[in-house]
């Protein structure tokens, strides 16, 4: 299956006679969000249909998969994560419309669009940033960070005694010694 570089589908076709329009395509170095950065190990790839079901409405499906780079919980090293989103959404044609438009009216929620060339980045964007932990570990026994040097302790032992957590251990130094 051959893939494009271009997150867009071109509808023309399919408002003129109906039926079913199939694209595929990847997503290299990360997804954004705003000022977020969501990097990628390597690419995503994407596979979306939109059928027509009457009317001016589409039926949007599609998949989204790929390994995005987060950070250790522990440790802060970029971990490989595996991603596998699917997302569904319905669509009404408007034409004219500038831009995609999210609308929901009583229980029905829809994508209002004007233009024959769909953009799906956002689709594929919100699809695979949902679908990812909060977070994640390196590995199993990820020993993390010190405390006191910040040296990774799965890689070096620094010498710095674990000390356990306990909610009133700031109160020791409050106290004068009795």
């Amino acid at each position: 299956m051959e893939y494009r570089e271009v997150a867009s589908i071109n509808l023309a076709r399919l408002l003129r006679e109906g039926g079913t329009v199939r694209a595929s395509g990847v997503v290299r170095e990360a997804f954004l969000v705003g000022d977020e950065r969501f990097p990628l190990e390597g690419e995503a790839t994407w596979q979306v249909s939109v059928s027509s079901v009457g009317g001016d409405e589409y039926w949007l499906s599609g998949e989204v998969k790929g390994m995005a780079l987060m950070e250790c919980r522990r440790c802060l090293k970029p971990t490989p994560t595996p991603i596998h989103a699917y997302f569904q959404h319905l669509l009404r044609y408007q034409q004219g419309l500038e831009a995609v438009a999210f609308h929901e009216e009583d229980e029905d929620e829809y994508y209002a669009f004007g233009q024959p060339d769909l953009d799906l980045l956002p689709f594929l964007t919100e699809a695979f940033v949902t679908e990812m932990p909060y977070t994640v570990l390196c590995q199993e026994g990820c020993k993390g960070l010190c405390p006191v040097c910040g040296v990774d302790r799965n890689l070096v032992d620094c010498g710095h005694a674990e000390e356990g957590f306990h909610p009133l251990t700031a109160l020791k130094d409050l106290l004068p010694e009795l």
